[in-house]
């Protein structure tokens, strides 16, 4: 119940006019900026042009990192049009990365933090006593207390597993329709970078102010 709740709540944001664009943009930089190298800042890209609903990228996640089965770090919702039913649209819902992150500001024992070295958002289940605070101040509602290890757990991009390894997260591993890029937004060579100089990217209510750190490639319509 707890999950379908979850699920119900972040489909409020996932609505037509809850998609904002956001700049791809570094703007102007200071030479002492420019001189000085950058920590890594991870983000993902989801294009749903791509993305065929297979949830192979849930079933990945799910096994790499021990999840229970009743869980999941993400999902591939259906949204679909009923109008149209033949332009089948997807979205993918888990943890946005923010780079304001209210779940890390919340934490009382510091359980939820962000790594200093990659910026990546996560969690040291050892700390974490299962307050929920993270969970009710995450403005998009991906956050879940784990039914077997009784602690907080998002997307945290396979930090402890796949990322750990030098690999790829397990979804973008899974992907066979290359709906999904991962890579380091703070460098310009990237690839993550090279798509998004290109393509139009949105970011889910990029008014609440945490910056997340998970862009989609929104439906691209041709024809009349």
């Amino acid at each position: 119940m707890e999950q379908t709740n979850t699920r119900r709540n972040f489909l409020k944001y996932l609505g037509a006019s809850s998609l904002v664009l956001g700049t791809v943009g570094h703007g102007s930089q200071t030479q002492e900026e420019e001189s000085s190298p950058k920590k890594p800042h991870y983000g993902m890209i989801f294009d749903q042009n791509k993305c065929v609903g297979c949830t192979e990228c849930e079933v990945a996640c799910r096994t790499t990192n021990a999840v229970p089965k009743t869980q999941a770090r993400l999902y591939v919702q259906n949204k679909t049009n009923p109008a149209t039913p033949m332009e089948k649209r997807y979205t993918r819902v888990s943890c946005q990365q923010c780079v304001d992150a209210p779940c890390v500001n919340v934490c009382p024992t510091n359980a939820c933090y962000k790594d200093e070295k990659t910026g990546i958002v996560t969690m040291n289940t050892k700390d974490c006593i299962a307050c929920k605070y993270c969970i009710v101040a995450c403005p998009y509602d991906v956050r879940f207390i784990n039914h077997e290890t009784k602690s907080a757990e998002n997307c945290n991009f396979c930090f402890n597993t796949n990322f750990a390894k030098n690999e790829e997260p397990a979804c973008v591993q899974a992907c066979k329709y290359k709906a999904l890029v991962f890579g380091d937004l703070n460098d310009e060579a990237s690839y993550i970078n090279q798509l998004l100089h290109v393509k139009d990217a949105v970011r889910m209510k990029p008014s609440f102010g945490t910056q997340p750190s998970l862009r989609y490639i929104p439906i691209v319509k041709t024809g009349v």
